[in-house]
């Protein structure tokens, strides 16, 4: 199953947050898919996956950048 959208919520010092962060991409709850359309993918987008995956206990992620001239190009797999 392929959520789109879907909300991320977090618990922080007994304070829960129904929708703290919003995932792009979630397939199967097990890989997250981050979309970006940027020049060039930067350390900031890298740690923003690293992030979710943290917070949500997936293990991977992809830093997909669609602007680019070839796709593959464009692709960061992220394992934590």
């Amino acid at each position: 199953m392929i959520y789109a959208t879907t909300p991320l919520p977090i618990e922080y010092k007994e304070v829960k947050l129904d929708c703290g962060y919003r995932l792009d991409i979630l397939v199967e709850k097990k890989v997250i898919l981050e979309i970006k359309s940027v020049t060039e993918l930067t350390k900031i987008h890298e740690a923003q996956l690293v992030t979710y995956l943290k917070l949500s206990e997936c293990k991977v992620g992809l830093l997909m950048n669609f602007n680019v001239r070839v796709l593959k190009q464009g692709i960061r797999r992220i394992v934590v």
